[in-house]
């Protein structure tokens, strides 16, 4: 049982380093990708904002996660 919450806890952890990535690597392109086309996926700065959100999404569900983990015993 240890071991499985170890590895929900590097889980937990892993989503939130990505989410933090998400986030800054979305306001990266918010500020320094405006009015140009990324890969021929959009502008630059739409898909910015959409790193932005699901970045301060993961974020929260690290957290979340985190939280349960520790509270739960499992960890």
């Amino acid at each position: 049982m240890k071991k499985q919450g170890i590895g929900l806890a590097v889980i937990a952890f892993a989503v939130y380093i990505i989410g933090g990535i998400g986030t800054f690597g979305g306001l990266a392109l918010i500020f320094l990708m405006k009015n140009k086309d990324l890969w021929g996926w959009g502008e630059g700065r739409a898909i910015g904002y959409l790193l932005l959100c699901v970045g301060l999404c993961l974020s929260i569900l690290g957290v979340l996660l985190m939280r349960v983990f520790r509270n739960r015993g499992l960890n």
